[in-house]
């Protein structure tokens, strides 16, 4: 048996060959994943009924989901204001997952690093976005500097953040999603290649072991399927983490409660509060 591991992840063009607007299958499949993601909440929102049912009730309870699950609890009771982009970057993202176990496909989209990294530059916009937009220039001085650490501190932990905040945040985010889909791809091939070989050209004794590298490529395209779930929503709540700390600050809410604290008001009724 020989493979040829580039056409994992290689195809020939469909059109426009050998210019900047190439057309491939990886191409086309992003196209119907984006389709099924507009269509998906076109149809949950069609009928806006008080008892919701079929795809009304699916989709309000995948967007309930995301909404209160990971905007409202990470980023705080006015997280849902981005609930709508969290939603769409979750649903999204488990659609360009799913071509991965779908028979006759079996290529999820985000294998390519092209478009986690299309993603995660998305998200990364955003965070930025959100904390320049609450407190100015000085996000940039927060991030650097967090509030309430010694000041000897900051010669490492400075670096550290800048580090940290602008540029390991999209690669983590980038390549996390990459790697496990890549991964299980490849996986999900070999069993499948193997299955094949064994059954269709192995020896009577050799086939036997086809049925059983066939069962095994079926549990794993079950545990394919809760990869495919935990990849959305780690990306979807990693992003909501890195809203939460643009919008509250860093360190703020805590510099905040100390200042809170030590005010004179706080003092007097310590004082005269009963032993």
């Amino acid at each position: 048996m020989e493979l040829d591991v580039f056409h994992l992840f290689l195809w020939e063009p469909i059109a426009f060959a050998g210019t900047p607007f190439e057309f491939s299958r990886v191409s086309l499949l992003m196209m119907l994943v984006a389709l099924v993601a507009i269509t998906f909440f076109f149809a949950g929102a069609r009928r806006q009924e008080r008892v919701p049912k079929g795809m009304q009730l699916i989709g309000e309870t995948g967007y309930s989901f995301v909404r209160n699950n990971i905007a409202i609890d990470i980023i705080g009771p006015h997280g849902a204001k981005y609930a709508p982009f969290l939603a769409s970057l979750f649903f999204f993202i488990f659609f360009a997952n799913l071509p991965e176990i779908i028979p006759g496909i079996n290529f999820p989209v985000t294998s390519r690093m092209a478009l986690p990294v299309l993603l995660a530059l998305t998200s990364y916009a955003v965070f930025n976005f959100v904390g320049i937009r609450k407190s100015g220039l000085r996000y940039f001085k927060d991030v650097a500097f967090p509030p309430g650490v010694p000041w000897p501190i900051y010669v490492v932990l400075t670096p550290i953040e800048i580090l940290s905040t602008f540029i390991i945040r999209p690669l983590t985010l980038a390549i996390r999603l990459f790697a496990n889909m890549m991964a299980g791809h490849v996986l999900l091939t070999i069993f499948f290649l193997f299955t094949h070989e064994l059954l269709v050209h192995g020896s009577l004794l050799q086939r036997p072991l086809g049925i059983l590298t066939l069962a095994v490529a079926v549990l794993l395209i079950v545990f394919e399927f809760m990869v495919i779930s935990i990849q959305a929503y780690i990306f979807t709540t990693l992003t909501a983490f890195y809203i939460a700390e643009a919008e509250h600050g860093h360190g703020e809410e805590e510099h905040a409660e100390d200042e809170a604290r030590d005010s004179p008001e706080a003092i007097r009724e310590t004082e005269l509060a009963p032993a």
